[in-house]
């Protein structure tokens, strides 16, 4: 579902329109330009970035309309920049990885083509949406790769910005997640949306002498919700909960979480104490502050299912993809900026991926664009760039988020064994420049 609109051109840094300003007054302003999205290195050292928000900057950037109060309070332009403000449509070219695609360091996930004028103030809003959007598919990604199958829970809404927290429901649903608990997100972009209780359900039932009653909180629940809901059952003893649980829904009880304590150990005398009572089908659902690393040490104990928030929605330690924007090129010649530390390839680029004839992806080649580049004979090549926007409108037949999440399900199965590591190394895909003078640094 479309949410209503308002002006995303002030979504931005001042130093953007100071510059717009100032090409203005000098002329440079139509100068032909390329911007290009890229990463120079994957952040902690993992092995592969996911793609993720391309469809809401193809949103911002159609809805990049200055309004008029956001034009008088730009005190400091001139009047004639405000003029060009006033008519600003993007009308270039936009072309980039698909979303839920995978990217290594140096992939051109994003190119802009268009004047100097009217791409350089689309920075920022391109940044900042693929910069949070990709961190959380990545991170999400390689929680999925943890769970092995099982299926996780979204539900990090209350420890990121209300707005983020959408953004990132729609990006842990990409990387494969099977649900969201934020109803917005949900209404939105469609994702399942999942949720029973809190503790302070549990805590809210007491008896007449102001005892917790855990059994009347079970029982409500079970009335609303049939005994397919889940109850979360360690609120005070894990298992007197479990037992109380038992007696309230009976053996076909749908689930129990667990939100504290640790989890193997508790998850496998859950378990027993589940079969023990003939509820062989009750699934155990764990929470507590998960990340990759947790979720991967309870590989082999019997949980069904996981719920994660914190660390999904804050990149689970790498809170932004530290993608960047930087202008390669200008009326047809390559540019590069020379700082230490940071290479930059001039020019306008496309990427090859290789892969070997078992799917497994080898490469991947970064040429000018334009040029063919030889291809070994042994590997067969995919096009990585795609065609987004043109003559500033959206290409049509857009894949929906179904089939943004199928794509990346596809592209995680091409890594190397090693790529798909949880521990810091080597990126899984090298990343080739063919056609290209050396870097400047």
């Amino acid at each position: 579902m479309n949410q209503p609109h308002r002006s995303t051109a002030f979504l931005t840094d001042m130093y953007e329109l100071t510059m717009l300003d100032a090409a203005i007054q000098d002329g440079t302003a139509e100068r032909d330009c390329i911007f290009e999205v890229f990463g120079r290195r994957l952040p902690n050292e993992r092995r592969y970035g996911v793609v993720a928000g391309t469809a809401r900057v193809l949103d911002a950037i159609t809805h990049f309309r200055f309004t008029e109060e956001q034009i008088a309070t730009a005190d400091f332009l001139s009047e004639e920049c405000k003029d060009y403000l006033r008519n600003y449509r993007f009308s270039g070219q936009v072309d980039g990885y698909r979303e839920g695609e995978l990217y290594f360091p140096y992939s051109p996930i994003m190119t802009v083509r268009g004047t100097f004028a009217e791409c350089v103030i689309l920075e920022t809003v391109i940044l900042s949406i693929l910069n949070s959007d990709s961190a959380v598919a990545s991170a999400a990604s390689r929680i999925v790769s943890a769970a092995d199958g099982r299926p996780i829970i979204e539900m990090g809404s209350r420890r990121t910005h209300e707005q983020s927290a959408v953004a990132a429901a729609r990006a842990t649903y990409i990387a494969g997640f099977d649900a969201t608990s934020n109803l917005e997100a949900s209404l939105r972009y469609g994702i399942p949306a999942s949720g029973t209780s809190a503790h302070s359900w549990t805590l809210l039932h007491v008896d007449e002498d102001g005892q917790p009653d855990e059994k009347a909180a079970f029982r409500g629940q079970i009335d609303s919700l049939g005994t397919d809901t889940t109850l979360l059952v360690d609120t005070f003893d894990i298992t007197k909960g479990v037992e109380n649980a038992l007696e309230v829904a009976g053996t076909e009880l749908g689930g129990v979480r667990i939100d504290s304590g640790d989890l193997g150990i508790v998850s496998r005398r859950v378990r027993k104490q589940l079969d023990e009572a003939g509820a062989f089908n009750t699934r155990i659902i764990v929470s507590s502050d998960l990340d990759e690393f947790a979720i991967a040490g309870l590989r082999g104990d019997p949980v069904d299912g996981f719920g994660v928030g914190t660390s999904v929605v804050t990149g689970s330690g790498a809170p932004t993809a530290g993608l960047v924007y930087k202008l390669v090129e200008v009326n047809g010649y390559p540019v590069a900026k020379r700082s230490s530390g940071k290479v930059t390839y001039g020019g306008g680029k496309s990427a090859l991926r290789a892969y070997r004839s078992s799917g497994v992806a080898v490469a991947e080649v970064v040429h000018p664009l334009g040029i063919d580049v030889p291809r070994k004979p042994n590997l067969e090549y995919r096009e990585m760039t795609t065609p987004l926007i043109r003559d500033g409108e959206i290409v049509d037949n857009q894949p929906s988020i179904e089939d943004t999440r199928a794509l990346h399900a596809a592209a995680r199965k091409t890594l190397p064994w090693e790529g798909l590591a949880l521990s810091r190394g080597e990126v899984a895909i090298p990343t080739h420049f063919i056609g290209f003078p050396e870097p400047t640094e």
